[in-house]
């Protein structure tokens, strides 16, 4: 379901369910689960870009998929959704910048997993809802990942009332980080990505965690966090090498190091 490739640093991570419109079901969150812990293992790569096959980024949870967990006993089903939002948890935790690729329907848990990137790019053409209140169930894998995201005055808006929106509207709340012309969106996405091969990843990874993190805790408590993160680069080439070559007036040469 899910296929990986690694190009000069940038690993692109692709689901093929094209003919299934990229439907979302607990194999590919099983599957997605594992992909995510070959990639947080590989330190080749610096960046990956979440991709979908086909015109569709995602119509969401399978309807089959909903209809078990629906049908199911009440600790099944919340065992079920455990499962899921952990498959999610693992893949946004990533160490490395995480940029989905949007374009067509981005619907319900598919644009949940959108959400646990840390970047989104849409083609203008792409459309965005959470459905699932019209179906009688609410979101299934996160919602606060959309609150977070927008805030709550948006979040209730685009929960509560199911509404479908376009492209300009989803980046004018935040939802996607920018929204691009359709002839120009792979070249957006691919150029996007390479920024993150010349920046250094342990920096990058860090500064990541310390948004991530900090913005659940006091003041201070997410600067002492800072403090103890950023110590932890200490004597690393690439620190060194990002000093020297600002001294040096040149184009510093990052390894990863």
């Amino acid at each position: 379901m899910w296929t990986l490739s690694v190009d000069d640093r940038i690993a692109t991570l692709t689901l093929n369910r094209a003919e299934q419109k990229n439907s979302i079901t607990p194999q590919v969150l099983a599957e997605l689960r594992v992909m995510s812990q070959k990639i947080r293992d590989d330190r080749d790569i610096w960046a990956v870009i979440l991709r979908t096959q086909g015109s569709q980024f995602s119509v969401g949870v399978d309807v089959i998929a909903i209809k078990q967990l629906v049908e199911s006993e009440k600790e099944a089903f919340a065992d079920g959704l455990r499962a899921m939002q952990a498959c999610l948890d693992e893949f946004e935790a990533l160490p490395q910048p995480t940029i989905a690729a949007m374009r067509g329907f981005c619907i319900g848990g598919g644009l949940l997993l959108a959400l646990c990137c840390d970047f989104r790019i849409a083609s203008r053409n792409a459309r965005f809802s959470f459905p699932e209140v019209k179906r009688g169930i609410a979101v299934i894998m996160g919602t606060q990942r959309v609150t977070r995201t927008v805030g709550v005055a948006r979040a209730k808006e685009l929960i509560l009332t199911g509404d479908l929106i376009h492209a300009d509207e989803a980046g004018q709340i935040g939802l996607v980080t920018r929204v691009v012309d359709v002839d120009k969106f792979d070249e957006e996405v691919e150029a996007f990505a390479a920024k993150f091969r010349d920046l250094p990843p342990r920096t990058i990874s860090i500064a990541n965690e310390i948004i991530e993190k900090g913005q659940h805790m006091t003041l201070r408590e997410s600067q002492d966090l800072e403090i103890a993160l950023q110590s932890s680069l200490l004597g690393s080439h690439d620190m060194r090498e990002g000093v020297v070559s600002f001294l040096e007036k040149r184009a510093p040469k990052f390894t990863g190091e």
